[in-house]
C-alpha cells in the first residue's frame, strides 16, 4: 500500500524514501549524542568525533533496505538456507538497532561485536565463495575486504568501549584488517585510478568531475601511506585521522555529486546505487575514524 502511494502521488520509491530517511533521522541522533565530544575536540579530532556517526548512518540505510525492499536483498541470500525471507527481514532489523545503538553510544560493546561477527560471518558464507570461485577477479577480491572493514569497525566501536585485554585484542584485528584493505586499495587505485576512489569497484567517476586523474592517484597514495603506518603501528591515531578525513572528504565532494545526480534519475534501481555507493564509502571511512578514536595518542 506505501508503495504505490509514494510511486503513485510522489513518483518516488518507498525504498528510497525509506533508505534516505533512516539515514538522515539517524545522522540527527548520532550528531546530537557527538556534540559534547564536538565541542571538546580541535582541530581533526572534530572529525575522528564522529567515527560512531559515520558508522551508524550506513548501517540505518542498509537496514531500511533489507526491511522495505527484501526482494533487492532476497537473491543474495545463499538458496540453501531455510526461512530466507525471515533471514532477510532479521538482517534488516537488526542493522537498524546496531544503527541506534552506535549513533546513542548506548551498549556499544554488544550492537558493535554482534555487527561485527555477523559481518564476518557474510563474508565467509557470501564472499569467501566468490573469492574461490574467481581467485583473479579483483573485485571479489574488493567486495570481501570492504565486507571485513565493515566488520572490524563494530569490533573497533566494541573495544573501545569494553577497553582492558578483550577490548585491545578487538582494536588491533581491526586495525591490522584496516590496513590490510587500505595497501589492497591503494594499489587498486595505481592500477585504476579513474575508478569511484575509496572503494575501487566497478563504476568510474562520472566524466564531469575534474581532476579525476589526481583524485584517484592521490587516493591511492594517501590509502598506501596510512596503510604502511597503520600496519607497522607507528603514528596509528595520525594516520587513521588524516586517512579517515579524507575519505569523508571523497563522500561529501565526489560521492555527494554522484548521489544527488541517481535521485534525480527516474530509475528506482540507480537511485538506489547511488545510496548503496555513498553509505559503502562512508561506513569505510567511519571504520578508519573508529580506529583512530580507539587509538591511544602516545602511539
Amino acid at each position: 500500500m506505501h508503495t504505490n502511494i509514494f510511486d503513485t502521488f510522489f513518483g518516488i520509491s518507498s525504498t528510497v524514501v525509506a533508505m534516505c530517511g533512516a539515514g538522515i533521522v539517524i545522522f540527527a541522533v548520532a550528531l546530537w549524542a557527538a556534540k559534547t565530544d564536538i565541542a571538546r575536540a580541535a582541530g581533526l579530532d572534530k572529525v575522528v568525533a564522529l567515527s560512531n556517526l559515520c558508522v551508524a548512518v550506513p548501517l540505518a540505510v542498509f537496514g531500511a533496505l533489507h526491511v522495505s525492499a527484501v526482494k533487492f536483498v532476497l537473491p543474495i541470500v545463499p538458496s540453501y538456507m531455510p526461512w530466507r525471507l525471515f533471514w532477510a527481514y532479521f538482517v534488516g532489523i537488526a542493522l537498524l538497532a546496531a544503527s541506534l545503538s552506535i549513533a546513542t553510544k548506548i551498549q556499544v560493546r554488544w550492537s558493535g561485536l554482534l555487527f561485527g561477527a555477523m559481518m564476518f560471518l557474510f563474508v565467509a558464507v557470501l564472499d569467501i565463495p566468490g573469492v574461490l570461485a574467481s581467485p583473479r577477479d579483483r573485485f571479489a577480491w574488493t567486495l570481501a575486504i570492504r565486507e571485513s572493514t565493515f566488520a572490524v569497525a563494530g569490533w573497533i566501536l566494541a573495544g573501545d568501549a569494553i577497553r582492558g585485554k578483550f577490548g585491545g585484542k578487538l582494536v588491533t584485528v581491526g586495525r591490522v584488517v584496516i590496513a590490510i584493505a587500505c595497501l589492497f586499495y591503494g594499489v587498486e587505485h595505481f592500477l585504476h585510478p579513474l575508478g569511484r576512489p575509496g572503494v575501487p569497484l566497478e563504476k568510474l567517476m562520472p566524466v564531469w568531475i575534474p581532476g579525476r586523474l589526481l583524485i584517484g592517484y592521490l587516493t591511492g597514495a594517501i590509502l598506501v601511506v596510512a596503510g604502511v603506518l597503520i600496519l607497522l603501528a607507528r603514528r596509528t591515531r595520525m594516520a587513521a585521522t588524516y586517512l579517515g578525513t579524507w575519505i569523508v572528504l571523497l563522500v561529501l565532494f565526489i560521492y555527494g555529486p554522484i548521489l544527488i545526480a541517481s535521485l534525480c534519475d527516474p530509475s528506482t534501481g540507480i537511485k538506489i546505487e547511488g545510496i548503496n555507493y555513498f553509505a559503502d564509502t562512508l561506513l569505510f571511512g567511519g571504520a578508519i575514524l573508529a580506529l583512530a578514536s580507539a587509538t591511544p595518542r602516545t602511539d
